[in-house]
């Protein structure tokens, strides 16, 4: 028998920071009563450190019980432990206080190592070549084995953020090698209602085809190469082009060269509001420092 939304209304939110308070926001919107905790506890939050055990029970004792989960907590700028400590203990520490909760997980598309300029999608290998990388990984593993949903986001942009923009605006952007290497992003606002109507399809016990224990990626649906990207800055802006330089080999997550698929979302009737970078930049602009 099929569910109705309005049988699951509580959702806790792990993670109150720039995505989780866009998917707060449309949650809400739809009718949810939100939770949200982070671990400073800002914004209206219960303070919680998803790597603590006794922390997560302790939130667990002072709300009602959830009927799902959105573990989209930052590890902010820190390495394998930090990622140890949010993702793969996060995730452990959520089963563990909230036992057969539906739980879905915000990964990163970045756990694909791919080099070649290939399209990945949910079954092409994913062996990054970052530790942080491995962490997601075991993350993603504990999620789906326990019948939860993975999100494997591309670089997240939005109003007031854009690395790519304020690099550009502010003269620091270089061109790696010739431009070549594919760049997969995602609007924060797309992200937030991807995320949320696959919780929604899941919560209604939608089944076809099947929703939890599944992977998907979370990106729109045109990846851009570097060099196009930064043409159409200097068409818009009316900007020289950046100048050409080395591609940066001490990117945190690793240097990939991938074009990342979202057909598998799509097929669930999802579709981005901005298909592409291309689509958004001239408004994000203004917002950008």
């Amino acid at each position: 028998m099929t569910s109705s939304l309005s049988d699951y209304n509580h959702l806790l939110i792990c993670g109150n920071g720039y995505l989780g308070q866009a998917i707060a926001s449309a949650a809400i919107a739809r009718g949810f009563n939100v939770t949200t905790c982070s671990l400073s506890g800002g914004n209206g939050s219960h303070v919680c450190d998803l790597g603590s055990a006794e922390s997560v029970a302790m939130l667990a004792s002072m709300i009602e019980p959830p009927d799902a989960i959105i573990h989209c907590a930052s590890s902010g700028k820190g390495g394998p432990p930090a990622y140890e400590s949010v993702y793969r203990n996060g995730i452990l520490h959520l089963q563990s206080a909230f036992p057969g909760t539906l739980i879905l997980y915000t990964s990163s598309s970045s756990v694909y190592g791919q080099t070649d300029g290939s399209i990945v999608t949910e079954d092409s290998p994913a062996v990054p070549d970052r530790e942080t990388g491995r962490i997601l990984l075991e993350a993603e593993a504990l999620t789906t084995a326990a019948n939860g949903i993975v999100c494997r986001l591309s670089g997240i942009y939005g109003p007031a953020r854009s690395v790519l923009l304020k690099k550009f605006l502010h003269g620091e952007a270089v061109i790696e090698e010739d431009g070549r290497r594919f760049l997969n992003q995602i609007h924060r606002d797309d992200a937030a209602s991807a995320i949320l109507q696959l919780l929604v399809l899941a919560l209604e016990n939608y089944t076809a085809p099947r929703i939890c224990g599944e992977i998907f990626n979370v990106t729109d649906s045109r990846s851009l190469t570097q060099r196009e990207v930064y043409e159409s800055m200097a068409a818009h802006f009316q900007r020289p082009l950046p100048p050409s330089g080395p591609r940066d080999e001490n990117r945190k997550r690793g240097w990939t060269h991938k074009q990342v698929s979202n057909e598998k979302l799509r097929a669930l009737g999802w579709q981005p509001q901005y298909p592409s970078f291309l689509d958004a930049f001239p408004a994000i602009a203004p917002t950008i420092d």
